[in-house]
């Protein structure tokens, strides 16, 4: 049964405008903190948030609605998405918050919550929960004497930034290493920074300015041309751009190329595999990751598990077959030896730690295989099921012919548009191209 509030990642939208509204961020706060008062001690959530200027409206508003139940609040302002994961679990709370868009433009915001293990909810308890959204919870609010406090954790950014370094073994430091870092003026613009000076490194820092409305906005991950015209200009050794909520990363070499979340898990993977410490023989990735990926595993005796798009999707593979490696090809990068969700600025201290091992540029270690020619297109449509045309049907099988054993092919319609997007990769960029092109025609005229 679909979910009516929850997506893949929380509960999302445009700020100020239903569901993203301070009246439904308030009962968003009862619901869940009625959801998640089990036995008799005093409880509390976590709640963290992004730099975006509806922040601080969503904040008060779950506030009010965590404490009209009952329930403490923690609050540690601006953070990244994995430490508010992490403090969930280190400070025992009940339930976790982050208020955040990810890799969004300002305007969007959402709320995505953790259970007490740092987990995001499962299909059933979000279910519990808008449940309770759909009732008038106005009889199972606190009593006057039983209503919540509200506190700030003072030192919440020093917790997190001693977290990430221990990740990095002991024996290595970043002296000599020249790191320019964007933050895209989100949640991690304080920490991650900080972190990597702490750990010897000269470091660069842009998107550190965060106003409210410049968020993802020409900086971070979504937009790596900002960040590698600063490691050309700085001449630095690597640059490391985050997204709004710092779950995601991508890597710029000192070439000032682009290395995706792909070429970032061929790295930890081939390292964590020398060293004794993948979990099961392979990890896991979404349909979307390259095919060269794939081979390249397989090289290595590895496995490549994939599952739809989606971290949530590739996050509940690991957990239900014991995977400790996994993410997705944008640089959301899931390594469950340290963390429950993915971490941006803990992923790129493994590449680096990979760096100082190996002794060699990044240009180098970070260029595992040769990605295929990989082409994306969407096609937009009104309604209806485009795919199950018989003239769209038609198209894919033949594509799936002239592909064979040299490519492959994902459709599927988006979960958050009325776009249906059509991928191809294969050894012969022309006939990739080819296929695509055919299926997007078919789908556009059954759509029409």
């Amino acid at each position: 049964m679909p979910r009516k509030y929850f997506g893949t990642d929380g509960i999302r939208g445009r700020a100020n405008a239903f569901p993203i509204t301070p009246e439904f961020a308030m009962k968003v706060g009862q619901a869940a903190g009625l959801s998640f008062q089990r036995g008799e001690h005093r409880h509390r959530v976590m709640i963290g948030k992004d730099t975006r200027l509806s922040g601080y409206m969503i904040e008060n508003a779950l506030v009010a609605g965590f404490t009209s139940v009952g329930m403490d609040v923690l609050l540690v302002g601006p953070m990244p998405t994995p430490a508010v994961a992490m403090l969930t679990r280190s400070m025992r709370a009940d339930l976790g918050v982050m208020i955040s868009a990810s890799h969004n433009p300002f305007d969007d915001n959402g709320i995505k919550l953790f259970a007490p293990d740092g987990y995001k909810l499962s299909d059933e308890v979000e279910r519990e929960i808008e449940a309770l959204l759909d009732q008038d919870l106005s009889r199972r609010l606190a009593a006057s004497r039983l209503l919540g406090r509200a506190k700030r954790i003072d030192d919440a950014q020093a917790r997190y930034i001693e977290f990430a370094k221990r990740t990095l073994p002991r024996n290595l430091d970043l002296a000599g290493l020249r790191i320019v870092i964007d933050c895209a003026n989100g949640a991690g613009y304080k920490v991650a920074p900080a972190a990597l000076w702490e750990l010897g490194a000269e470091v660069v820092t842009i998107g550190d300015k965060p106003d409210g409305f410049n968020i993802n906005d020409a900086c971070g991950s979504t937009h790596p041309e900002t960040l590698v015209e600063k490691v050309r200009e700085m001449r630095a050794d690597i640059g490391i751009a985050l997204d709004g909520d710092a779950d995601r990363v991508l890597i710029v070499d000192e070439k000032g190329h682009v290395v995706d979340g792909d070429q970032l898990m061929a790295v930890v993977a081939q390292s964590w595999l020398e060293d004794g410490r993948l979990t099961q023989p392979g990890i896991v990735a979404t349909v979307m990751s390259n095919l060269g990926l794939e081979r390249f595993l397989g090289g290595l005796g590895l496995q490549l598990a994939r599952t739809p798009v989606g971290d949530r999707y590739v996050l509940e593979h690991m957990r239900e077959h014991g995977f400790n490696v996994g993410g997705e090809q944008s640089g959301h990068i899931i390594l469950s030896d340290y963390s429950t969700t993915g971490d941006g600025l803990v992923a790129a201290l493994q590449v680096l730690a990979v760096v100082l091992k190996m002794g060699r540029p990044v240009s180098e270690v970070c260029h595992r295989f040769e990605p295929l020619p990989q082409i994306l297109k969407n096609v937009r449509f009104k309604g209806g099921k485009p795919l199950e045309a018989v003239s769209v049907v038609t198209a894919i099988d033949d594509a799936k012919q002239k592909l064979g054993n040299h490519g492959r092919l994902v459709i599927r319609p988006s979960g958050t548009e009325p776009v249906i997007r059509v991928m191809a990769e294969g050894d012969d960029r022309d006939l990739v191209e080819t296929v695509v092109d055919q299926i997007v025609e078919a789908v556009a005229k059954a759509a029409a």
